[in-house]
C-alpha cells in the first residue's frame, strides 16, 4: 500500500531520520554482517535508510526497492552519482520480489510490512530471498499505534489482517526465521533481527545465543 500524504511527509522529515538513525544504531550494535554482503532494503523511500545501510555495513551489492515510483526517483536522485556501481534500484511489491531465492545476505525492513495488506506473503518473501543465515533486520509498529482514535483519521493503513506481537512472532517461526534479537514496546512496536535456518553468515557481537528486551 502506498503512503497517503501525511505519512509520505513524516517519513521524509528530520524527526523520522533521526529516528532511523537510533535504530540503524540498534541494528550496528547488535549483528555484524560478514564484509561485502549483497543487501536489500523493502519500502526504501526517499533514500535515508539506504545511506545508512551502505554507511554501517558496506555492501557490495544494494538493491533499494518501493512500490511508489516517486519515492524510487527521490532515492536515485539523494544518491546524486555516487557508488553507481553498488546500488540498484527497483518498483516492485513486497508480496513479489523480483529476486532469486537464497540470493541476499540481508534485507532491511524500516517499517514496511505494516503497509502490506498481505503481510504473511510479505514475511515469507523476505526469507525466500535470503540465503541461509541471511539477515532480516526488522523496525514494525503494531495497530494500537497507527489505529487508534487519531491517528487513523491521519494516516491510511490496511485495516484487516493486523498483526499483535504474538501474531509476528508465529510468523516468523512459519517462515523459518529465528528472532535472535528483539528490543520491543508492546503498545508500539519492535526491532528484531531474524535469522533464516543457520546463523553462520553471520557475527553476533553479544555471547548471548538470543537477546530479548519488552518493555510495557
Amino acid at each position: 500500500m502506498k503512503l497517503n500524504f501525511p505519512e509520505r511527509w513524516f517519513v521524509n522529515s528530520p524527526v523520522r531520520r533521526i529516528g532511523q538513525h537510533l535504530v540503524m544504531q540498534w541494528f550496528r550494535r547488535t549483528v555484524a554482517l560478514k564484509p561485502g554482503s549483497t543487501s536489500l532494503e523493502v519500502g526504501c523511500g526517499r533514500g535515508v535508510g539506504a545511506k545508512l545501510i551502505y554507511d554501517t555495513y558496506q555492501p557490495t551489492q544494494l538493491y533499494l526497492l518501493d512500490l511508489d515510483l516517486r519515492m524510487i526517483q527521490k532515492a536515485n536522485q539523494r544518491r546524486n552519482g555516487q557508488n553507481e556501481d553498488r546500488i540498484y534500484f527497483c518498483v516492485g511489491d513486497a508480496v513479489r520480489l523480483p529476486f532469486r531465492d537464497d540470493s541476499m545476505d540481508a534485507v532491511f525492513g524500516f517499517g514496511f510490512l505494516h503497509h502490506v495488506p498481505a503481510w504473511q506473503e510479505g514475511l515469507t518473501e523476505v526469507a525466500r530471498v535470503l540465503k541461509h543465515g541471511g539477515v532480516y533486520f526488522m523496525e514494525e509498529y503494531y495497530p494500537s499505534l497507527y489505529q487508534n482514535f487519531i491517528t487513523k483519521h491521519i494516516v491510511v493503513h490496511p485495516d484487516k489482517n493486523r498483526f499483535t506481537s504474538q501474531e509476528l512472532r508465529q510468523a516468523f517461526e512459519d517462515s523459518n526465521l529465528a528472532l535472535t534479537h528483539t528490543f520491543e514496546l508492546k503498545r508500539m512496536g519492535i526491532l528484531g533481527v531474524g535469522v533464516k535456518a543457520d546463523s553462520q553468515s553471520i557475527s553476533c557481537k553479544r555471547h548471548e545465543d538470543a537477546c530479548q528486551v519488552v518493555l510495557d
